[in-house]
C-alpha cells in the first residue's frame, strides 16, 4: 500500500526530502535500486518484476514521481498497473500539471492510486488521484511545508499518517537548519510497528486487515503469504541539485542497503 512523508520547497538546504515504506508481498519479484532505460530516458528506482513498473523513481533531469495505492473493497483484476504511472510522467517532456491534465483521461483505467509527480528545476509539485470514485480526477499543486501520503487523499488524517508527519516534524526540528542524518529517520520513523486503536480505522475492509495495515510498518500473515514493508527509501535533494537516493530492502528474508549520488542535469 505504502506511505511517503516529505518536505517540499521549505527547508534552507533541502528543496525535498522524502521518505517512503512500500508495502508489498515478500515473495513478489523485485528489482532493488539501480538506473535503468526505459526507453532511452534513465530512470533511477526500485522495480516490480511482475508487472514492470515502481512506486518511487526519478531522472537525471530532476523529475521524481512517486506513487501509493488507494485502500478499497473491491479493485478491479483487470485494471492497468499502477506502477506505470510514475514511468510515464519520467518518460514524458511534460511539466507535472500538463502530466496530470493529460492523464485525467484514463485515470479511470486503474484501481485507486494517489500520485506525485515533481520537477525540481521549475519547482512545480502536482498530486493526482482518481479516487473517490465517480468524482472528477483530484489534480492540486501540492503547497510549500510537509505533507504525509497514506492510502487515502494527500495529508488525511489516518492514525499513520499522522503519527509519521508528527514524528517527521519533531526530527526536523530537532536538526534545525543542519544537515539531516536521513538513515536515523529512516530507523526512527519508518520501523515503527504501533497500530491504530480498532475504533479509528477507516471502515472500508475487514477490520483485522485494516488493524494490520494501520502501522507505519507493516507486517502480517495472509493466505497468499507474508505482506508488508519491503524496503524504506530515503531521497534528498539538494539546493545545488544533488541527489542522494537511499534505500533500505529486504531480499530472501535479509535487508540490505543501498545508496546512489548523482546531480541533475540541466537541460542544454
Amino acid at each position: 500500500m505504502c506511505i511517503a512523508a516529505f518536505i517540499w520547497q521549505a527547508h534552507p538546504l533541502y528543496p525535498l526530502l522524502l521518505l517512503q515504506n512500500r508495502d508489498e508481498y515478500h515473495n513478489r519479484p523485485t528489482k532493488a535500486l539501480a538506473w535503468w532505460d526505459v526507453d532511452g530516458c534513465e530512470i533511477l528506482g526500485g522495480r516490480d518484476e511482475v508487472a514492470g513498473g515502481t512506486w518511487l523513481a526519478c531522472s537525471r533531469q530532476g523529475s521524481v514521481a512517486f506513487l501509493t495505492n488507494v485502500l478499497e473493497l473491491h479493485p478491479r483484476p483487470d485494471a492497468k498497473t499502477r506502477g506505470d504511472l510514475p514511468l510515464l510522467f519520467l518518460e514524458s517532456t511534460k511539466s507535472p500539471m500538463e502530466f496530470a491534465e493529460q492523464l485525467a483521461t484514463d485515470a479511470h483505467q486503474f484501481n485507486g492510486f494517489n500520485l506525485i509527480v515533481a520537477a525540481i528545476p521549475s519547482k512545480s509539485m502536482v498530486y493526482i488521484s482518481n479516487r473517490p470514485k465517480g468524482e472528477p480526477i483530484d489534480i492540486q499543486q501540492v503547497s510549500p511545508g510537509l505533507h504525509v501520503l497514506s492510502n487515502a487523499k494527500l495529508d488525511s488524517p489516518w492514525h499513520k499518517a499522522q503519527r509519521l508527519g508528527k514524528g517527521f516534524k519533531q526530527m526536523l526540528n530537532r536538526y534545525g537548519e543542519n544537515e539531516i542524518n536521513v538513515k536515523e529517520m529512516v530507523e526512527k520513523l519508518m520501523k515503527d510497528k504501533v497500530k491504530a486503536d480498532k475504533s479509528k480505522l477507516p471502515g472500508i475492509c475487514a477490520v483485522d486487515m485494516e488493524f494490520n495495515l494501520s502501522s507505519i510498518f507493516v507486517e502480517m500473515d495472509t493466505p497468499l503469504g507474508l505482506y508488508g514493508t519491503r524496503s524504506t527509501a530515503a531521497m534528498t535533494v539538494g539546493a545545488g541539485g544533488e541527489v542522494s537516493f537511499y534505500d533500505k530492502y529486504l531480499e530472501k528474508g535479509v535487508w540490505f542497503e543501498r545508496t546512489v549520488n548523482y546531480h541533475i542535469q540541466k537541460l542544454k
